[in-house]
């Protein structure tokens, strides 16, 4: 059997990379380790938070999808089963920047709420332009050579501050981002393509695009004249405005019937198949919303149906 795994830096990862995002949220703890469980059973290894999962939420702090998974570490014992990924930067409680004091006592709260000693792969949540590369770059490789992190990585980035920060890694031998999580999906296109990405392609880094089903809308439904119970339901419905919106549905949905697929998974396979990207990053609120996420390990889509894609899309 084919090895479905994906190559970030030395980690190996599942081709769904599952969203911590929802853990604390629109997911209690006792709906996240169901969702957690049901991955981890069919394989899924690589999952994604970040420190300030879910600050927007009136009462909470911060700290609270971190916190969840952290107790299903410690009651699973599978700690070392799964590639784990968290950010820096965003701010708990507030937006903090990535001065090396902030990545420094990120790194430990981070670790606490996790109740883990090591982060497989440690992002910058966003770019802080008051801060030169050389100082968070540093602080970053020190947490390398402490054995805290693993591998890093870099979110909501300029291509010419990704450019300088790989650059000076290369000039110093100190670690380099080996990842890029951008905004991308069939409906957001050039928020990654172009410069970003020839960036990314140019240093060998893995993309992990967020937003991969764009707020739900890549999931198919959202139609005309429907609506749809969901925290993100005003942000999937304004596609429905657009023409792309609607062409992408449409070239979606036959794709979907040719291979007797749910369009989620169409849509993520495309992701899939774009240049640099190793694993979609997508979150499901209850388990029966994963088997459409995990099914892009299994569907491979021809070329004519990714060319059909990417023209509507366009």
């Amino acid at each position: 059997m084919a090895d479905i795994h994906r190559k970030i830096g030395n980690l190996s990862v599942h081709p769904l990379a599952l969203g911590g995002n929802v853990f604390g949220w629109t997911a209690d703890e006792a709906e996240s380790f169901a969702v957690l469980d049901a991955y981890a059973a069919a394989g899924g290894n690589f999952i994604d938070t970040a420190d300030v999962y879910s600050a927007w939420v009136p009462g909470n702090e911060g700290g609270e999808s971190e916190a969840v998974l952290g107790k299903w570490f410690a009651s699973r014992g599978n700690r070392a089963d799964i590639v784990l990924a968290t950010k820096v930067g965003a701010g708990v409680p507030e937006p903090r920047g990535l001065r090396a004091s902030v990545i420094k006592s990120g790194v430990e709260d981070s670790l606490r709420r996790l109740r883990t000693d090591y982060i497989d792969l440690y992002y910058t949540h966003y770019d802080d332009p008051s801060v030169p590369v050389e100082e968070f770059i540093t602080a970053l490789d020190a947490l390398v050579k402490e054995g805290k992190v693993r591998e890093i990585g870099a979110s909501n980035i300029t291509p010419e501050r990704l450019r300088e920060a790989l650059e000076f890694s290369d000039a110093s031998g100190l670690a380099k981002y080996v990842a890029i999580q951008p905004h991308y999906n069939l409906v957001s296109r050039d928020t990654y393509e172009g410069a970003l990405a020839s960036v990314a392609a140019q240093h060998g880094l893995a993309a992990v695009p967020y937003w991969a089903l764009a707020s739900g809308f890549l999931t198919g439904k959202y139609r005309p004249g429907t609506a749809v119970d969901s925290a993100r339901a005003g942000a999937a419905g304004k596609y429905l405005e657009s023409e792309r919106g609607l062409r992408v549905l449409a070239a979606l949905d036959e794709v979907a019937a040719a291979h007797d697929a749910e369009v989620a998974t169409v849509a993520l396979a495309w992701l899939a198949a774009r240049p640099t990207v190793a694993s979609p990053l997508a979150s499901a609120r209850t388990v029966e919303q994963l088997p459409a996420l995990l099914a892009v390990a299994d569907l491979k889509l021809t070329e004519e149906e990714l060319k059909g894609l990417t023209e509507a899309s366009a």
